[in-house]
């Protein structure tokens, strides 16, 4: 009779080369998942080397599947010591530190912890600055006799560095046989402040120091603090405070901050201009961007640098797209930051042709793409749907340029499909491409099935998209959006019902516009703006006028269940795009661009209606929604009617 092994119930069902595949080096997800089906489906899944085999597949890196990995988990009868570590690790890996802490504390109740579980429980504590806790294991250590282990060492001088426990990280330190680099940088981390305090004299460069460190640990109040104590300050400071809050995203702090140094005379640097410019693009405040290009060009600073590559990128991120052209064709000695920088802007506005012809002039000047520029190219490709060019330009990336596609270039390919409504190619892409994807891809995915009704597929990308990245406030939306288009209102409630669960939050449509250096921003159906009387009075006369040239509202953009026509177009005409259009009409200049800024995607009714509009009132009206620039003149877009 034959011994039942988990090798001879493989072989029963498979051919001897899928079954040893399987068992002994699955990879991929999918090869993964269909050892797992098959578990379930044979009753085999109880084997304990299958089980195991499943949990590690899961938590591998190469997977990271935190969902599926505590599904197998929580089906293991009696999980043992190394896979409470594999589970844990997974959380880790995940971003979920207090979810692992939490499982640490029941991993107690069955095993006492090894010398793999503390380092991973103690990394928990030093992401989450969780000292208590961390103490509390560390005491666990000491009491188990793994207080010498090289790696629980390491992993508690990051600890003590991490919360500024100065003390305890030295002693553990000190008591280490082995002193690695990442030992020594910990210590030196918790030290680059209690140094900084008993200097007896400290001189520029210490305190430069101390900013620059602060500002990269992302704690800008502290850097704030130490720049506010300075007695003198030098041109590394206020670059050092610039460069800082544009890393932290505080561009209105670094615009300040450049004001200031040009109020005590401080002359700017490239570096200077540099973090600046970047800032403005950050807050895509191009009557800004426009005053400092002014100060360039009146001291006569240089374009060929990176200062030229960063003024393009402003330009096509405020919606100053002709003024980006104008000063790439102003640089004498274009490097391939320049040539790569209005590729990358052609594309977001549209201009494919464009784009693409400045790409071939680069190629036919003997100027080397590298990767980013083919991320403009392909970007370029999708927002016209060139489907053929873009695997074309996808393929000549890898076989002439000998460039390894990234996640970013597969993100453009299959954002080239979903536009075009090849969803199914777009899948297999996806399931084939050789790394995992990311929430990025997922939810490209997921809004292409949004765009094109495809409800299965929809399912399929949001299901693994709230496995990746649960916390992801636009795939719930995307989703329920999917299902109100088709009428699945009780899907609808039940999407809601998660986000409610989960503490999830809509993030509601804002759209900003500027006007005399003040940034103006309006959220749906806003009645807060001191022209409130104004603009609804504008929006009026738009509503009169739109019916004149004959708009009928596509009430099916309504995603709420509202019964009434009137209460549907009630809605649309209070969008907050069309609020900053009103704004835009009653406070500027007759034949001036109107620029908005929207932080979400902009929905058919008011692409069709900005149209009309650009027409009606004869303005070019500019549009930056999450994805793209829609440039409406006299009644027409740039996008042709395809994002």
């Amino acid at each position: 009779m034959q011994t039942l092994t988990l090798s001879n119930i493989l072989h029963q069902h498979f051919p001897d080369a899928l079954h040893f595949s399987l068992l002994k080096s699955s990879k991929t997800h999918q090869e993964t998942q269909q050892l797992h089906a098959f578990s379930l489906k044979t009753g085999v899944f109880s084997h304990p080397s299958l089980s195991s085999r499943l949990l590690s597949l899961y938590a591998d890196p190469n997977i990271n599947n935190l969902r599926y990995a505590r599904s197998v988990f929580d089906r293991i009868k009696h999980p043992s010591l190394v896979l409470w570590n594999i589970i844990l690790k997974c959380y880790i890996q995940n971003q979920q530190s207090h979810e692992a802490i939490s499982l640490f504390f029941l991993l107690l109740g069955h095993f006492p912890p090894d010398e793999f579980t503390f380092p991973c429980v103690i990394k928990a504590c030093a992401k989450l600055t969780a000292l208590k806790e961390g103490k509390q294991i560390h005491g666990l250590v000491l009491k188990l006799g793994f207080g010498l282990d090289k790696f629980v060492q390491a992993s508690l001088v990051n600890l003590y560095s991490k919360c500024g426990e100065i003390g305890s990280d030295y002693t553990v330190f000190d008591q280490m046989d082995e002193k690695d680099l990442v030992s020594w940088n910990s210590l030196l981390d918790g030290y680059a402040r209690k140094i900084f305090e008993n200097m007896p004299n400290r001189n520029l460069v210490s305190w430069n120091t101390m900013i620059n460190g602060y500002m990269k640990a992302g704690d800008t109040n502290s850097a704030c603090k130490l720049f506010d104590q300075m007695p003198t300050r030098n041109l590394i400071t206020w670059n050092s405070m610039m460069r800082g809050f544009k890393l932290n995203l505080r561009f209105l702090e670094a615009l300040e901050m450049f004001e200031r140094m040009l109020e005590e005379e401080f002359r700017p640097t490239h570096a200077t201009l540099v973090s600046v410019i970047s800032a403005v693009s950050g807050l895509a405040s191009l009557g800004t961007g426009r005053l400092i290009h002014s100060y360039i060009v009146k001291n006569g600073i240089e374009l060929d640098g990176v200062v030229g590559t960063v003024l393009i990128e402003m330009y096509s991120k405020c919606g100053g797209i002709d003024s980006a052209v104008t000063v790439f064709r102003t640089i004498s000695h274009k490097k391939l930051g320049h040539w790569t920088a209005i590729i990358v802007g052609l594309s977001i506005h549209g201009m494919a042709d464009h784009a693409l012809k400045l790409f071939l002039e680069m190629r036919r000047i003997g100027v080397k793409p590298n990767a980013i520029t083919f991320v403009g190219v392909l970007n370029a490709c999708s927002h016209v749907g060139l489907i053929n060019d873009g695997h074309k330009y996808f393929n000549m990336m890898i076989n002439e340029y000998g460039i390894k596609p990234t996640i970013e270039h597969y993100g453009c390919l299959v954002d080239i499909l979903c536009r075009a409504g090849c969803l199914e190619e777009a899948k297999d892409i996806i399931e084939e491409m050789p790394m995992r994807p990311n929430k990025v891809i997922w939810m490209t995915l997921l809004s292409g099935a949004r765009n094109h009704r495809n409800t299965k597929i929809g399912e399929y990308a949001a299901q693994h998209l709230i496995e990746l990245a649960p916390e992801t406030t636009g795939g719930y939306v995307v989703l329920s959006n999917l299902y109100a288009v088709a009428g699945e209102w009780e899907k609808v409630s039940e999407v809601r019902e998660m986000m409610k669960k989960r503490g999830l939050r809509k993030e509601p449509g804002c759209s900003s516009i500027e006007h005399k250096g003040v940034v103006h921003n309006f959220i749906v159906g806003d009645k807060s703006h001191p022209q409130t009387k104004e603009i609804y009075s504008k929006l009026a006369e738009m509503r009169e006028k739109l019916k004149l040239a004959g708009h009928v509202p596509d009430t099916s953009q309504v995603l709420l269940y509202i019964e009434e026509e009137e209460e549907k177009e009630a809605e649309l005409e209070n969008h907050s795009e069309r609020l900053a259009v009103a704004f835009g009409l009653i406070n500027t200049e007759a034949g001036c661009p109107i620029r908005i800024m929207k932080n979400l995607r902009v929905c058919s009714d008011c692409h069709s209606v900005t149209k009309l509009l650009s027409k009606i009132y004869s303005r070019e009206i500019i549009v930056r929604d999450n994805s793209r620039f829609h440039h409406f003149k006299d009644g027409l877009c740039s996008c042709k009617d395809f994002w």
